[in-house]
């Protein structure tokens, strides 16, 4: 499932890549059981973070912050408290940050939080182990 912490990253791939490259992946599971649709809206906001901070940053990774925790912005109410708590994150950075900061604020809107992008309405069917007869080995059985 996604990472509600998104900063320092080893080996990531940036959308400055050619064409050709093929991207790394998470290695991650994800199964109908969440909303596909937001949990790549929520992948891909985390992607556009972790690229700019490499931008910010470049040559002083030292001072970039360990974590931009996206679910912490979401709780705060207006968008002038989360420019504020930006600000705060990126207050060691010796660029400028105003472009970075506006354009994550907008794209925060309509993001759900990381426990709401699980989808109830599907149901899966449920993997049950039954002993077989005759004393042969247990076998699965799906249900």
């Amino acid at each position: 499932m996604a990472a509600n912490r998104v900063g320092r990253r080893v080996n990531k791939v940036c959308g400055n890549q050619s064409p050709g490259q093929s991207l790394q992946r998470r290695q991650a599971r994800v199964t109908v059981k969440y909303n596909r649709k937001e949990l790549q809206r929520r992948l891909d906001v985390e992607k556009w973070i972790d690229c700019g901070l490499d931008e910010l940053y470049r040559g002083r990774e030292e001072d970039m912050p360990e974590e931009v925790n996206i679910d912490e912005l979401l709780d705060l109410k207006t968008d002038e408290e989360r420019t504020r708590r930006l600000q705060d994150i990126f207050h060691s950075c010796n660029n400028n940050t105003q472009v970075f900061i506006s354009d994550l604020v907008l794209k925060l809107h309509g993001l759900q939080k990381q426990e709401d992008l699980h989808n109830d309405g599907i149901d899966l069917p449920q993997l049950h182990m039954y002993p077989s007869r005759s004393g042969s080995a247990d076998r699965e059985v799906l249900h």
